[in-house]
């Protein structure tokens, strides 16, 4: 988790499982081999049987008792497609263009349930499974490439206008635009046809018999109204919502500032399964913040109600005012989802600079993790040693003889080392600049044809300098962008840090206009192969807006991510992923970083909740207003913005 920043989804990087992004769910090849055809089915699930019957009423960790009522304030600690947490300038996040508010999401539903958008709460208790929703029923047609879905009569956009088979195809063919984000495309990439049957029923149909890999995903994807394009362009530019059907409406809002949802007491869905004793607020605000101070000191003085931690700084030295003292604000440490993921500073691979492997591996060099834990950290992090940290499908030790079986035809291409153990991020000596890594990098340098000149700066036969640009839109990453750009001066590289304001780092992420920059991802508990594309696949290298941040290009990284895809049962997929990480581990495109076990939250005491689940942390959708600890904080008044 980055220190001193918010964990990047989507945009930026991810797919966050609950508390950073869910991604969507992995489906293998033969998923539904033994599944009857021309059946309706209640749900789907990639690996195993759904553990909610068709009869379930509600999902084990929602409560239907709880409360409605009262209102929850936060900064989002997550985002997706367009969106920013520190301010907005549309209300599509459907498209490139433009930045969008956080949890849009909420005011729209799809045919099944969970998107892959944590806030839209699922089965945060299975890793791979979705129920409908919009939809009451599938049927799996056409030996796996078709799916036809029956919706439900009842389902009504927040106009009151029936949500029908038209409003579906319309909704899958603007997400397979070129200026569709790519958030929303990747899933429909094999989608072949999208056909109406009627008002009522709508089958996606896929190019080739490795559907089942992409419906789960493409099932979840939100519908809008298709009357509302009808006066709105596509494009971005509008601080209107697209109409949807979701359990929130868009309420008040300022631009750049700060975003309402009010839930809808007419909300079409509330009683199904899929939704009972979950969204019980009746408001949800989302606050943005250029900087971490003032949306620190807006939660000091109750402004804000909730406030999940990124500065370890911050949470060891300055949670110490006077509401968390008398116990108006509770602090806490919340273990993290059963899901792996990475953070990692991103290596532009797009810049012939970075080419040489040996470059690449002097930056990761003059990385020096153990005195930022120490001195910056307060000894919170470990090291992320793996793209697919602190989950089952990080490789450890020599690859297994199924890993070999995939990687044996780009040895090559790669190394044998490759079967060996994977590479781990190399240990300090703490100093902050250890003279032995140092000294390596230098070399490595030398190595490559780099010549250190006068001025102490190393530069090519003709001249130019090595220079590295370190970019971020988050002060907090100034203190550890420092320390790490002096190491790279003192091997002789030109290594600068900027600054620049949100809207023009996201401009420059999107079109990689960028030597490196910070990404954190979580890929969910089952990594799907089209989110795994965006992030390191060939073809995502070349489109705008993906999260492959580093330009990864390579044959045996698309192998195994199609390796992945054809998984028959969770053991293949295992082996695809840890094959993956092996050989991302050894291109060292990124520079691993650190990761923390646990969420960092605190709040005012006047919520209810209950015991967290093990895929998701999507508080909005869980928790609850306690009139009774309001009243006593004196904080019952629903209203408490002041805006």
């Amino acid at each position: 988790m980055a220190d001193g920043a918010m964990p990047v989804a989507s945009r930026r990087a991810v797919l966050t499982g609950a508390a950073a992004m869910a991604t969507a769910p992995f489906l293998p090849g033969p998923l539904f081999a033994d599944i009857p055809r021309n059946k309706a089915l209640h749900g789907l699930s990639a690996f195993g049987e759904l553990k909610y019957g068709p009869d379930f009423q509600h999902f084990d960790f929602a409560n239907p008792d709880a409360p409605k009522g009262g209102r929850i304030s936060f900064q989002a600690p997550n985002w997706t497609g367009n969106q920013s947490t520190t301010g907005f300038d549309t209300l599509n996040m459907f498209v490139l263009r433009g930045i969008g508010a956080p949890r849009l999401e909420l005011t729209y539903d799809g045919l099944m349930t969970p998107a892959p958008i944590n806030t839209m709460a699922g089965a945060f208790d299975e890793p791979d499974s979705i129920y409908g929703l919009i939809a009451e029923s599938v049927m799996i047609e056409d030996g796996g490439r078709r799916y036809r879905f029956r919706l439900r009569q009842e389902a009504r956009f927040h106009d009151g206008s029936p949500v029908t088979a038209a409003d579906i195809v319309d909704s899958y063919e603007r997400f397979q635009r070129t200026e569709t984000h790519p958030f929303f495309s990747a899933p429909l990439t094999n989608l072949s046809a999208v056909k109406a049957h009627g008002d009522h029923e709508v089958s996606l149909t896929f190019a080739n018999e490795n559907s089942e890999r992409a419906i789960l995903s493409a099932a979840s994807l939100p519908i809008i109204a298709r009357s509302f394009w009808d006066d709105h362009p596509y494009d971005g530019s509008q601080l209107v919502a697209p109409l949807g059907s979701g359990p929130y409406r868009v309420g008040r809002m300022r631009a750049g500032t700060f975003i309402e949802y009010d839930r809808d007491p007419d909300y079409w869905g509330a009683d199904l399964p899929v939704r009972r004793g979950l969204y019980h607020f009746d408001v949800i605000r989302v606050e943005t913040f250029r900087d971490h101070a003032p949306a620190f000191e807006s939660f000091k003085k109750g402004e804000t109600l909730y406030r999940e931690e990124f500065s370890s700084q911050r949470w060891a030295q300055q949670y110490d005012f006077p509401a968390l003292r008398d116990g108006r604000v509770v602090k806490r440490e919340v273990p993290r989802e059963e899901v792996g993921g990475f953070q990692g500073m991103a290596i532009n691979r797009r810049r012939a600079k970075f080419d040489d492997a040996r470059i690449r591996r002097a930056l990761d060099l003059c990385f020096d993790f153990e005195w930022m834990n120490r001195q910056l950290f307060f000894g919170q992090y470990e090291r992320t040693t793996s793209f697919f940290h602190g989950s089952e499908f990080e490789a450890k030790g020599h690859a297994s003889s199924a890993e070999r079986a995939l990687l044996e035809p780009f040895l090559n291409e790669l190394h044998d080392l490759l079967l060996e153990s994977p590479p781990l991020p190399s240990v300090s000596d703490g100093s902050g600049q250890d003279r032995s890594k140092l000294r390596e990098a230098a070399r490595l340098l030398a190595e490559a044809g780099w010549k250190r000149g006068a001025d102490n700066l190393v530069a090519d036969e003709n001249g130019k300098r090595l220079s590295v640009e370190l970019l971020t839109d988050q002060q907090g990453f100034i203190r550890i962008f420092q320390p790490y750009s002096q190491n790279l001066r003192r091997i002789g590289i030109d290594a600068t840090v900027r600054l620049i304001e949100t809207t023009l780092y996201e401009r420059r992420v999107r079109d990689y206009d960028f030597d490196c920059t910070v990404q954190n991802l979580n890929h969910g508990a089952t990594p799907s192969d089209d989110a795994l594309s965006l992030i390191f696949g060939s073809q995502a290298a070349d489109a705008n807006g993906t999260q492959n941040l580093a330009g990864t290009k390579s044959p045996a990284v698309d192998a195994m991510i199609a390796a992945a895809g054809r998984a028959e049962n969770r053991d293949d997929l295992r082996t695809a992923l840890r094959a993956l990480d092996r050989i991302m581990r050894h291109r060292q495109d990124w520079v691993l970083q650190w990761s923390s076990p646990s969420h960092r939250v605190s709040h005012w005491d006047v919520f209810g909740y209950g015991e967290k689940p093990p895929y998701g942390f999507a508080i909005e959708s869980l928790w609850w207003w306690d009139r009774n600890k309001a009243e006593k904080l004196g904080l019952a008044r629903t209203d408490m913005s002041g805006n």
